[in-house]
């Protein structure tokens, strides 16, 4: 029973051929598709916007030399919003809650930071390992912390994103699993498990919601910190 609770996470797969590729794209096709008018129909309206609406969200934090990234990080917000929210349907499969995939995309977007400051000014960026006013004996100390810090920013990342929706996702097939083994033995409970179950799946939406956007606010900090 508690192997089964784990089935959700397992990469689908048909005659033995992953299908992890069509969930990664699938998002893809609620794009809008181009067209020689800026506006077609309500729904490419309301994208926009809120296209625009993160665009801005995201860029506050950096200076005009980090706009350069704006189209990256946009887009890299709208493909794990959207991952994230698909996989909140029933008989879906989400990526985000592969650790292999989420540090497959903050690892070298995380590297692409740290190399554009050593790039631009190596001074500064090597400046952060030792704070200023160090006293001579803790340096070697400190210059070890602040390395192993910079080092696990992108396994943080990954971490993050991994447990929130793996945790999730859990608690939803624990309460469902209980409603229905309630239903035919106390239905009171089970009308009150189905309600507890209604109120996480809202959370669960505001959850997959908040990790895209924290995943890249985090990596549009420590693009600031290093341009």
């Amino acid at each position: 029973m508690n192997l089964s609770f784990f089935d959700q996470f397992s990469s689908p797969s048909l005659l033995g051929i992953p299908l992890i590729l069509i969930s990664m794209t699938f998002p893809a096709l609620l794009l809008p598709s181009p067209s020689n008018r800026w506006i077609t129909n309500r729904l490419s309206t309301l994208q926009l916007w809120f296209i625009n609406l993160i665009t801005k969200q995201l860029m506050i934090t950096l200076d005009k030399k980090g706009h350069k990234w704006a189209l990256i990080l946009t887009s890299l917000m709208i493909f794990l919003l959207l991952i994230n929210l698909l996989g909140l349907l029933p008989y879906t499969f989400t990526p985000t809650t592969q650790l292999s995939m989420n540090l497959a995309l903050a690892f070298p977007l995380w590297l692409a930071t740290l190399l554009t400051g050593l790039r631009n000014q190596p001074s500064v960026s090597l400046g952060h390992l030792l704070p200023e006013g160090t006293p001579t004996p803790l340096i070697p100390a400190l210059i070890l912390i602040e390395t192993t810090s910079l080092l696990i920013r992108p396994l943080a990342l990954g971490v993050r994103l991994t447990a929130n929706l793996t945790a999730g996702h859990l608690l939803i097939q624990l309460i469902s699993t209980a409603t229905v083994a309630l239903a035919s033995t106390m239905p009171a409970v089970s009308l009150l498990t189905l309600l507890v179950l209604f109120l996480l799946t809202i959370l669960e939406v505001a959850v997959a919601m908040i990790q895209a956007y924290v995943f890249v606010l985090l990596l549009s900090l420590y693009l600031q910190e290093n341009i």
